[in-house]
C-alpha cells in the first residue's frame, strides 16, 4: 500500500464492518484515552465528507450517551472518592447557573475534554435531554472540521500522513506532559 487512498478502499471493501468498527471505535474513545481525531479524519478519508461526519457523529453520540450514563450509574461513589468536593461543588454550581449555554460552550471548546463533559454531566445530574441535544449540536462544528481535513487528504503519500499523525501524537504527549508539570507547580 503506497498512498492513503488504498488504504481508505481498502476499509471501505469491508463495508458495513468498516462503518461499525469506526462507530466502535468513537464509543471506546469514551472509555480509553486516545485522539478521536485521528477516527474523524480516517472517517473524512474513508467515507467523504458528509456520510464521514454521520458516522463520527453517531460513534461521539453512542460514546458520549455511554459515558453518561455509567457515570450516573456507578460514578457517583467513584468521583466523590476521587474529585475534591470543591471542583464538585463548582461544576454543579456553574451547571445549574449556566444551564444549556454551560454544556453547548463546553462543546464548542475543543480544549476541554470531550469525556470529561460526559461524565461531569451524568454526574452533575444534568438532565439526560439536556445533554443529548446540546451534545449533538456543540459536537457537530468540530466532528465536520475534522472530517473535512480527512476528506482533503485523499491522495496524500502514506509515509506523509504516518508522519504528520506521529508529529500530532509527539505534540499531544508534550502537551498533556506539561499541563501535568504546570498543575504539580501550583
Amino acid at each position: 500500500m503506497h498512498d492513503i487512498d488504498e488504504l481508505a478502499q481498502s476499509i471501505r471493501s469491508c463495508g458495513n464492518w468498516g462503518v461499525a468498527a469506526s462507530i466502535g471505535l468513537m464509543v471506546v474513545h469514551s472509555f480509553l484515552p486516545f485522539l478521536a481525531e485521528v477516527v474523524a479524519l480516517a472517517n473524512g478519508l474513508i467515507h467523504g465528507m458528509l456520510f464521514g461526519t454521520l458516522v463520527t457523529w453517531i460513534g461521539a453520540m453512542l460514546g458520549a450517551q455511554a459515558a453518561f450514563w455509567a457515570a450516573r450509574y456507578f460514578g457517583a461513589s467513584f468521583v466523590e472518592r476521587h474529585v475534591p468536593a470543591a471542583h464538585r461543588a463548582r461544576f454543579d454550581r456553574w451547571t445549574a447557573r449556566n444551564g444549556v449555554a454551560a454544556l453547548v460552550t463546553m462543546r464548542l471548546i475543543p480544549i476541554l475534554a470531550f469525556n470529561l463533559v460526559n461524565y461531569a454531566a451524568g454526574l452533575a445530574r444534568v438532565p439526560w435531554w439536556t445533554f443529548t441535544w446540546t451534545t449533538a449540536v456543540g459536537i457537530l462544528p468540530l466532528t465536520f472540521l475534522m472530517v473535512a481535513a480527512g476528506d482533503q487528504m485523499k491522495g496524500v503519500p502514506l509515509l506523509l500522513v504516518g508522519a504528520l499523525l506521529l508529529g500530532g501524537l509527539l505534540v499531544w504527549t508534550l502537551y498533556s506532559w506539561l499541563r501535568k508539570r504546570l498543575a504539580r507547580a501550583d
